[in-house]
């Protein structure tokens, strides 16, 4: 996992129980029937709006989302430009020597298809295909957090308007109106907290993470037609280096 990542979620829930255990009991925000109202309303209601092997499956994308590290965008520049080196002295067959020291296995895919005599065209159907179904995957678990962003500050407020309710029956006895009234906002603490802290930057971390990669990969199938089409090295790394942001692109080309 990242750092950004892991210093959001340490920073985040570390300030809010600093602030909690300063003036008060970390007990006094545990309610586990709002707990349940909560999280388990959310829960279902995203049970309901997705089928259940997509929702069990987002766990599968955000562990490879987070847990898989992207390669450099620079670096794939240099990738190629060594692989067309080598496909121009040697041959197109000569870059099957390369796969093992590859660990991608879209581009493993893509360049087993280029030493194959697979045609440009075909090429990019079939890796603009694959690309499009990660997007798709990368999408869907941003739905489905997005959905739990949504729903789970309003299963909140549901949690507080069923204590109220049993608070205003009580009002007999004045003595408990405080501590009811107290569980009763619990549940729209746990809502509100969460979704902002967990869900919806879990949502925002997905979508950029797609974008990231959605670049490498467009990286690579460029590089990859510029290995059938026999480009010259040289130009290979000038037609991707359009891909590199202004600043990133000028780090690279005074490093060259």
């Amino acid at each position: 996992m990242d750092l950004a990542t892991i210093f959001g979620f340490v920073g985040g829930f570390g300030f809010i129980l600093a602030a909690i255990t300063m003036h008060g009991s970390l007990k006094d925000f545990v309610d586990v029937p709002g707990a349940m109202v909560a999280f388990g309303g959310s829960t279902s209601a995203l049970f309901i709006m997705f089928p259940m092997k997509k929702v069990l499956g987002v766990f599968g994308v955000v562990k490879k989302c987070f847990l898989t590290k992207l390669p450099d965008p620079r670096e794939e520049l240099k990738r190629f430009s060594q692989l067309a080196a080598i496909s121009r002295r040697d041959g197109l067959l000569a870059l099957e020597k390369q796969i093992p020291e590859i660990n991608d296995p879209f581009l493993i895919r893509g360049l087993e298809m280029v030493i194959d005599g697979t045609p440009k065209e075909k090429l990019q159907e079939v890796l603009n295909t694959e690309l499009t179904c990660i997007q798709e995957r990368h999408g869907l678990g941003k739905k489905i957090f997005e959905q739990l962003g949504a729903s789970l500050p309003a299963f909140g407020m549901v949690g507080t308007l069923i204590g109220l309710i049993q608070m205003l029956g009580s009002l007999d006895d004045p003595s408990k109106i405080g501590a009811g009234m107290a569980v009763a906002m619990v549940t729209t603490f746990y809502g509100a907290f969460v979704a902002n802290m967990v869900y919806l930057p879990m949502a925002g971390k997905l979508e950029a993470r797609s974008k990231e990669e959605t670049l490498i990969r467009e990286i690579m199938i460029n590089g990859l037609v510029a290995l059938v089409e026999g480009e010259a090295p040289r130009t290979i790394e000038s037609r991707l280096m359009a891909f590199l942001a202004p600043k990133m692109r000028q780090l690279e080309q005074a490093a060259a």
